[in-house]
């Protein structure tokens, strides 16, 4: 079985339901996931919008959420993710703080990617790390990368 990501608040390529916006209470959804790969010491997330600020034109990928060092044996996320699990950490998002951003698009319906990794380390970095240090630390201990994409417009 090969890893996959999913949401009881939406379905692939579906609409991201208000609540989880900066429209609505700006929480993250729940996730769960299933066929995380035998070696896996710990799991990131990233969630990010590849067109920023308006899809038509797109100059950025923003970055919504980063977290990395989530425990192997957890199956998922609630709602809000609160509290995260032991030895979890969250980076920081495009906004400079850390945790959740919802989907927030000036103009336009944007895609938001919610990308799970497994990897074979917990990765030596620290609370301020951003997306490019998380990727950045991520080569070769990638065990396995499961995605589930999203869409909101305002």
């Amino acid at each position: 079985m090969s890893l996959q990501i999913h949401s009881s608040a939406f379905q692939q390529n579906g609409t991201i339901p208000k609540r989880y916006t900066c429209d609505g209470a700006n929480r993250s959804p729940p996730l769960c996931w299933s066929g995380l790969p035998a070696g896996s010491k710990s799991l990131a997330l990233i969630v990010d919008d590849p067109d920023a600020p308006d899809p038509a034109a797109p100059t950025m990928t923003w970055v919504h959420w980063v977290l990395f060092n989530l425990p192997p044996t957890i199956h998922g996320l609630s709602e809000a993710a609160s509290p995260l699990p032991t030895g979890s950490v969250s980076g920081v998002n495009d906004w400079q703080r850390a945790g959740y951003g919802g989907p927030c698009p000036p103009v336009g319906t944007h895609r938001y990617f919610f990308k799970l990794y497994a990897l074979d380390v917990r990765l030596p970095l620290r609370g301020t790390a951003t997306k490019a240090d998380v990727v950045g630390a991520m080569p070769g201990h990638v065990l396995a990368e499961a995605s589930l994409v999203g869409t909101y417009r305002r």
